[in-house]
C-alpha cells in the first residue's frame, strides 16, 4: 500500500483520529458510513464526506464502497495504517464508547447511544477512588520526586489519624482497584497503599531519598506458571488453554514481584497445597509455587 509520509505528517491529529475511527469501524464492524462520523464526531455530513474521501486517498487499497450499505467495507487485503486495532486497546475504548483512545466519551449506554452500535456491559462495581484534591498530590510526589505527608486508613491496627511519610514512585491498576507504590519511612520499606484508602495527603517539598531501582520486587520480573485445574475434565482444561493462550499447555504471564498476588487474586487461581478449592470458580493452579510464593505469601493458602 503506498502512503506518503509527508502527508502524514502533514495531518491534524483531529483529522488523524477520525481516520483511526474509519479504520477501527470498518475493520470491526464491517462498514463505515457518514453518519457514523457525524455521530462520532458531532461534525457535518460534508465534513464526514471529506474525511473518507481522504481516507481513501491516503489507503486507496483498504475500503470499498458498497451500495447495499450506503458505506465502506473492509477489503480482503486490508492492513491498518492509523488504528492499533488489537483487542486490548479497541474493547476498552468500545466499553467506555470512545471514538478513539482518548477521545470524548458519547453519553448513552444503550445500542441507540453507541457509536458502535454494540450493546456492551459493565458490572457495577464501585469507584474505589480517592477525591483529586488528595489524588493530585500524589501524582505530583511521583513526577516531581518528592515526599508526601499522609493520613491513610489502613486496616492494621496502626492509628489511622496518625501522619506517615511515604515517597511515591507509581500507580498500579489492578482491575478492580488502584494503588500507590512507595517507599515508607516509618517501616522502612517499599509497599503498596490502596488509593481509595488515603485520608489527607500534603506534597512536601522536600525531595524522596528513594527511588524505583531500590525497590527490588518492583523492578525485578518473573514469571508465572498456570496450568488448568487438574480437577476439571479434559474438554474443560484444552479450553482453559485456548482461552489463555497457552504455550505447549502452560499460560506463562511475565509479572513484577510485587504484582504477583494481585494477579493470582484477578485470576481466581487455586492457591492452596493441595488444590482443594473448588475448580469451578478457581480454575488455574500455579506451576512454580516454590519459586514465586515467598514474594506473594499472602495471596497463597495453606
Amino acid at each position: 500500500m503506498a502512503i506518503h509520509n509527508k502527508s502524514l505528517k502533514t495531518l491534524k491529529w483531529s483529522n488523524r483520529q477520525r481516520l483511526q475511527y474509519i479504520e477501527l469501524m470498518a475493520y470491526y464492524t464491517g462498514v463505515v458510513t457518514r453518519s457514523d462520523l457525524t455521530r462520532a464526531f458531532g461534525i457535518s455530513d460534508a465534513a464526514a464526506t471529506k474525511d473518507l474521501k481522504l481516507y481513501g486517498e491516503l489507503a486507496p487499497d483498504n475500503l470499498v464502497y458498497q451500495q447495499a450499505v450506503f458505506g465502506f467495507i473492509p477489503t480482503k487485503t486490508f492492513n491498518e495504517v492509523f488504528a492499533d486495532l488489537s483487542p486490548g486497546t479497541v474493547l476498552p475504548m468500545m466499553a467506555e464508547n470512545l471514538p478513539v483512545a482518548g477521545g470524548p466519551q458519547v453519553s448513552g449506554p444503550d445500542t441507540a447511544g453507541s457509536i458502535y452500535g454494540i450493546t456492551i456491559e459493565s458490572l457495577p462495581l464501585p469507584e474505589r477512588l480517592p477525591a483529586k484534591e488528595i489524588l493530585a498530590p500524589l501524582i505530583r510526589a511521583i513526577k516531581q520526586k518528592k515526599k508526601v505527608a499522609a493520613v491513610y486508613q489502613s486496616l492494621t491496627d496502626r492509628d489511622s489519624q496518625q501522619q506517615r511519610i511515604i515517597e511515591p514512585h507509581a500507580l498500579i491498576n489492578t482491575g478492580l482497584r488502584w494503588h500507590l507504590r512507595a517507599y515508607s519511612e516509618d517501616t522502612y520499606d517499599f509497599r503498596d497503599f490502596v488509593l481509595s484508602r488515603f485520608a489527607e495527603t500534603t506534597l512536601l517539598d522536600t525531595n524522596a531519598e528513594s527511588s524505583p531501582q531500590y525497590d527490588d520486587d518492583w523492578m525485578e520480573m518473573v514469571t508465572l506458571k498456570l496450568v488448568p485445574h487438574p480437577k476439571l475434565d479434559e474438554q474443560k482444561q484444552s479450553s482453559l488453554l485456548l482461552d489463555y493462550h497457552a504455550t505447549d499447555g502452560v499460560i506463562e504471564l511475565e509479572v513484577r514481584r510485587s504484582l504477583i498476588g494481585y494477579t493470582l487474586k484477578n485470576l481466581s487461581v487455586d492457591t492452596s497445597t493441595d488444590h482443594s478449592m473448588n475448580p469451578n470458580a478457581n480454575q488455574l493452579v500455579v506451576v512454580n509455587r516454590e519459586e514465586v510464593e515467598h514474594f506473594a505469601s499472602w495471596a497463597f493458602k495453606h
